[in-house]
């Protein structure tokens, strides 16, 4: 019989829906406000009704909840311990854009073995997620395939578009509906206009199809999300964090008429990918804070309980706390940076 549809389709498998996902797996009255409270500081941070920074840290990507847990532990530790002058919020990445192939995430091959299993891993990250936030630690987390969100939203304090995905329309018009503050990271090639489209774009009221929490196709329309703001990640083989970059873009931000806030990834290519390089950016952009560049609102650092990365094959599991993505910085050296930032801005 003849087709003209889904040639290219190996199978198709039915997903749970994400009420049906919510349901297995309740965010609490208590955790609720958890969540609303650490999005509504980020907010005044942002207003400059708070003179805090924010220092979004954790795992390069999320493989093995054990580990995370652990890791998450130790910074709700240290988050009490420098709540004073930093709200601190948990990189919680389930998702990996990818320039051409690789592993996607825990959410699409939670079992590390290409046999993506989404219903299990979309049951991993709520799970994780719940729990991160039970501690009383915020979270964060790249929004990439735009049906997602409705699984795990309500648990993340504050949302990431990437690099390669701040030019997309369908990623701008998803975050003028989210109910997070979102960072809008430069492009691939250091580029800041793209950013700063992308933050206007989502300010703005939008209409476009989505599935709703029972599943159904539905046409969403938004009031628009006014906490976009920029993420400055370096482009190519040039970092962006220098007082004269974060001026640009404070003046470019001015321009288009935006609240000039700055986020910088002190990864990336910030680092040159080179883990170790990062304690170069956090004490550059800490010096910058420290004489009163009001644009940069906070930090990002990858960071894990040991440092490096290591290769996922067939034949081995990967080791606890070892980023199976990029290379990472290790717990003491998190917690070194943390306590110098927050002892010198």
């Amino acid at each position: 019989m003849l087709k003209s549809n889904n040639i290219n389709i190996a199978s198709i498998s039915e997903l749970p829906t994400p009420a049906q996902i919510r349901e297995e797996f309740p965010l609490s009255e208590e955790n609720l406000e958890k969540v609303v409270g650490a999005r509504q500081e980020i907010n005044d941070i942002m207003d400059r009704k708070s003179r805090k920074k924010i220092m979004i840290v954790g795992p390069c990507s999320i493989h093995d909840t054990e580990s995370a847990m652990e890791y998450a532990g130790r910074l709700k530790k240290l988050s009490d311990e420098v709540s004073d002058r930093l709200l601190l919020v948990m990189r919680v990445y389930f998702e990996k854009p990818r320039t051409t192939l690789g592993w996607k995430g825990l959410i699409y091959d939670p079992e590390l073995n290409d046999s993506y299993n989404i219903s299990k891993g979309l049951r991993i990250a709520r799970k994780l997620l719940l729990d991160i936030v039970e501690l009383g630690l915020p979270t964060a987390t790249e929004m990439l395939e735009p049906v997602v969100p409705q699984y795990i939203a309500d648990t993340v304090s504050w949302g990431a578009i990437g690099a390669r995905t701040t030019e997309s329309q369908t990623h701008r018009q998803m975050a003028s509906g989210l109910s997070m503050p979102i960072g809008f990271k430069n492009a691939t090639d250091g580029s800041i206009q793209v950013a700063i489209d992308a933050i206007k774009t989502a300010m703005s009221p939008h209409s476009f199809i989505g599935i709703t929490e029972k599943g159904a196709s539905a046409v969403f329309r938004t009031t628009g999300n006014k906490y976009g703001h920029l993420v400055l990640r370096g482009g190519q083989t040039s970092p962006n964090y220098g007082a004269e970059h974060i001026a640009f873009a404070r003046v470019a931000m001015q321009k288009n008429k935006l609240e000039p806030n700055i986020i910088v990834d002190c990864s990336h290519a910030n680092s040159l990918k080179d883990p170790r390089k990062q304690r170069d950016v956090l004490i550059d952009v800490t010096a910058q804070m420290k004489n009163g560049e009001d644009a940069l609102i906070g930090m990002m650092l990858e960071s894990n309980l040991l440092e490096g990365s290591q290769k996922v094959t067939p034949e081995n599991k990967p080791e606890s706390g070892v980023s199976i993505t990029d290379a990472c910085i290790g717990w003491d050296e998190t917690c070194e940076l943390i306590r110098y930032m927050h002892n010198n801005f």
